[in-house]
């Protein structure tokens, strides 16, 4: 029997080999691939769009080599989509990151910067980047939480947020402002944080991905 083919596209901006190890391990009927070709790409089952960095460099280069069109192709298509991290807020409208940087515009949200003067629940300053594990808390259901309890922790590695918005906001998590730790619509998902790197509930979330048909 053929495997199914996943797809994580490569744009030069990503943890790319994590995330893949973390899928081939949960998911072994799936054929995992690293390509920028498009053509493999559009024949995928399931995409991911993964990122790190600043989100002017990641815009930047996923325009350069159409990454941008290619994304809402894949959207348009129906297939399961999957965004990692900056990959998360490169759909939003736009970022406040490097003076103001246009995204996607596949939701309408901001993206903003954790405040310098945030205090914590014992009147401490609260570290930024955001960087360790952190609860999230299910905010409307999803196959993706399928096996996740809400409240469970996930690994977190930024200096700027989604601000919630119940249109599409999954999850969230409190760090100084609530922020969105997971978005969703259709057959689009994404989340702040790296699933690959936050052991039991993040390989359930990977899986639950390659359940997924896109589909509510």
């Amino acid at each position: 029997m053929s495997k199914h083919l996943l797809t994580i596209i490569d744009y030069g901006m990503g943890n790319l080999h994590s995330v893949a190890k973390a899928l081939e391990h949960v998911a072994p009927n799936f054929q995992v691939e690293i390509t920028a070709d498009k053509a493999r790409i559009a024949a995928a089952d399931h995409v991911i769009l993964p990122g790190v960095g600043a989100i002017r460099d990641c815009m930047a280069e996923i325009r350069a080599q159409g990454v941008d069109t290619l994304v809402r192709d894949v959207l348009a298509s129906g297939t399961p989509f999957l965004g990692i991290c900056v990959g998360m807020q490169a759909l939003m409208h736009s970022s406040d990151e490097n003076g103001g940087v246009a995204g996607l515009n596949t939701f309408p949200g901001r993206v903003h910067c954790f405040p310098k003067d945030a205090l914590d629940v014992h009147d401490l300053p609260m570290k930024v980047p955001h960087m360790g594990w952190n609860n999230v808390y299910q905010q409307a259901e999803h196959p993706l939480w399928q096996g996740i309890e809400s409240g469970e922790r996930f690994y977190f590695v930024h200096s700027y947020y989604v601000e919630p918005q119940p249109a599409y906001t999954i999850g969230t998590c409190h760090y100084g402002p609530e922020f969105a730790a997971m978005v969703g619509r259709d057959n689009l998902f994404a989340t702040q944080f790296h699933p690959e790197k936050s052991h039991t509930a993040g390989l359930q979330l990977l899986k639950n991905f390659t359940d997924w048909n896109g589909r509510l």
